[in-house]
C-alpha cells in the first residue's frame, strides 16, 4: 500500500496533478450543482413537472451530496483516494447521462441524487488527495486554489447551464457533463498516484448505512417541509432522521475503528472545521442560493441576467480564494475564518432594503463584501479539513466538513425558502417576496455572526 505524504514522494508532475484533477473535479461538481438555478422553468417544462417535483428537481443533488460525502471520503482513505476519484467520475458521466435523456421527473431526481453521490466522491477524495500530497506552506496555497474552484463553479454554473440552454435546451448542460466527467476519468486514471492510508480499516457498514439513509432523511423531511410543516410525512420523515442518526452516534462509539472517530469532536479545530461549514451553508449559501429568485420576481430580471449578477459574488469568491494562499501560513485559520464571516455579514446587510423599483445595481457593494468573505472562508474551510484530522484521514476530514456545509445549505435553503415566500398582507407578489427577502437577509446575517463570534472563540490549536 502506498500512502503519499509530501510532494517529495514523487515527481513534480504527481504533485500538480493531485492539485489540478481535483481542482477540475471541484469546479464541474459545483457548476453542476448550481447550474438548474438558471434553467429551472425551462427543466421543469420539459419533464412535466408539477409543484411539489419542482422542489425535488432543485434539491435532489443536495441528497446525495449529504448522504454520501463522510462514505466515501472514509473509504476513500482506506481503499484508495485515486480509486474512489475515478469511479466518482465515471459515476457522474453516467448519471448526467441518465439526466439528459430523463423522460419525465421521477427519472430526473433519480439521476440528480447520484450525480450527488459522484460528486461526494469527487470532492472528498480530491480534497483528500490534496492534504496527503502537500504540508505546510504548500498545502495552504494548495486548499485555497480548492477552495477558490468552489466559488468559480457557483459563479460559471448557472451562465453555462443558460448558455446551453440558449444553443440546445436545458438537456445539452447534462451531456456537456458527461463529456467532462469522461475526460476527467481518464486522465485521472492515467496520471494519479494511488494514495490510501498507511493501515486499511474495514467497512463500517452499520456506520455508512446509519449515517447516509439519517441524512438522506433528514433532508428529505426539509425538501418535503418546503410544502407544508405540518405534514405527517414531514413528521415521519424527521423521527426517522432522529432515530438513524442517533444509532449512528451508538454504533461509531462502540466500533474499535468507526467510520468517525467521536474523539475528533473534542479537538477544537476539528469542531472549528464542520461547525464553520455548518454556519457556511446554512447563513450564507442558503441565502444565496435564493437570489435569483428573488430578482426575477421583485425585479423582474431574465434567469441570464440575474445568473451575471450572482457571479458578481461568486466570482469574487473565486478571486478572494485563491489569493487566500499568499497570507502567511501562520496566521490561525480560525481567526481567518472569523474575519470571514464577519465580511458576508456585512455584505449581506448591505443588500437590506431590496424593494420592486430599485435598481440591480444598488446589490453590487454587499454582493462585493459578502463575496471576499465567502471566497476566504472557502479557502480557511478547506484548509482546517485537511489540517483538523491526522493525515491518513484526509478524505475523512474533506467528508465531515463538506457533509456539514451541504446539509446547512439544504437547511438554508428551506429556512430561507419558507421566511421568503411566508410572508403576506403586500400589494403585490413582488413587493411580499422583497419584504421576505429582507427579512431572511437579517437572519442569515445573524447565523454568519453568531458563527464568526464562534469561530473567534475556539481555540485554534488541538
Amino acid at each position: 500500500m502506498t500512502t503519499l505524504a509530501s510532494p517529495a514522494a514523487g515527481t513534480a508532475g504527481d504533485a500538480r496533478g493531485a492539485l489540478a484533477l481535483p481542482a477540475a473535479a471541484t469546479l464541474l461538481a459545483l457548476m453542476n450543482y448550481t447550474a438548474p438555478l438558471a434553467m429551472l422553468t425551462d427543466t421543469a417544462a420539459g419533464l412535466h413537472s408539477g409543484p411539489t417535483a419542482q422542489i425535488w428537481l432543485m434539491s435532489s443533488i443536495s441528497l446525495g451530496l449529504a448522504a454520501a460525502l463522510l462514505a466515501v471520503g472514509s473509504l476513500a482513505d482506506d481503499h484508495g483516494r485515486k480509486r474512489v476519484f475515478v469511479l466518482g467520475a465515471a459515476l457522474l458521466a453516467v448519471s448526467s447521462a441518465a439526466c439528459a435523456v430523463a423522460p419525465g421527473s421521477a427519472v430526473f431526481v433519480a439521476g440528480r441524487i447520484v450525480q450527488g453521490a459522484a460528486s461526494a466522491a469527487l470532492i472528498a477524495a480530491g480534497l483528500g488527495l490534496i492534504g496527503a500530497t502537500f504540508t505546510g506552506p504548500r498545502r495552504a496555497h494548495a486548499t485555497g486554489i480548492w477552495g477558490a474552484m468552489v466559488g468559480l463553479g457557483i459563479a460559471l454554473g448557472p451562465i453555462a447551464a443558460a448558455g446551453l440552454g440558449v444553443l440546445g435546451g436545458w438537456r445539452l448542460w447534462y451531456w456537456a457533463t458527461v463529456a467532462g466527467s469522461v475526460l476527467l476519468a481518464v486522465v485521472a486514471a492515467r496520471t494519479l498516484r494511488e494514495s490510501r492510508a498507511a493501515r486499511r480499516r474495514g467497512l463500517d457498514v452499520p456506520g455508512v448505512v446509519t449515517m447516509s439513509l439519517g441524512v438522506a432523511a433528514l433532508l428529505a423531511a426539509v425538501t418535503l417541509g418546503r410544502l407544508g410543516w405540518t405534514r405527517p410525512e414531514v413528521a415521519a420523515l424527521l423521527v426517522l432522521a432522529a432515530v438513524l442518526l442517533g444509532a449512528f452516534v451508538l454504533v461509531e462509539a462502540r466500533r474499535r475503528e468507526p467510520m468517525l472517530d467521536l474523539g475528533l469532536l473534542r479537538r477544537p479545530r476539528f469542531l472549528l472545521s464542520v461547525t464553520g461549514a455548518l454556519v457556511t451553508g446554512l447563513g450564507i449559501i442558503g441565502l444565496m442560493s435564493f437570489v435569483p429568485t428573488v430578482l426575477y420576481v421583485t425585479l423582474g430580471m431574465g434567469p441570464l441576467a440575474a445568473a451575471f449578477l450572482l457571479a458578481i459574488w461568486s466570482g469574487l469568491s473565486f478571486v478572494a480564494a485563491a489569493q487566500a494562499r499568499r497570507l502567511p501560513a501562520r496566521l490561525p485559520a480560525g481567526r481567518l475564518l472569523a474575519a470571514a464571516l464577519v465580511l458576508n455579514a456585512a455584505g449581506q446587510l448591505a443588500l437590506l432594503g431590496l424593494a420592486p423599483d430599485e435598481h440591480w445595481w444598488r446589490m453590487v457593494p454587499g454582493l462585493v463584501l459578502a463575496g471576499i468573505g465567502s471566497g476566504l472562508g472557502n479557502a480557511m474551510l478547506a484548509r482546517l479539513a485537511v489540517e483538523s484530522v491526522p493525515p491518513e484521514r484526509a478524505s475523512m476530514g474533506s467528508g465531515a466538513n463538506n457533509t456539514a456545509r451541504y446539509i446547512g445549505a439544504s437547511l438554508g435553503v428551506a429556512l430561507v425558502g419558507t421566511i421568503v415566500t411566508g410572508t403576506g398582507g403586500h400589494a403585490s407578489p413582488a413587493q411580499a417576496y422583497a419584504h421576505g427577502a429582507n427579512v431572511a437577509i437579517v437572519v442569515c446575517s445573524a447565523i454568519a455572526l453568531l458563527g464568526a463570534v464562534f469561530a473567534a472563540l475556539v481555540p485554534d490549536r488541538d
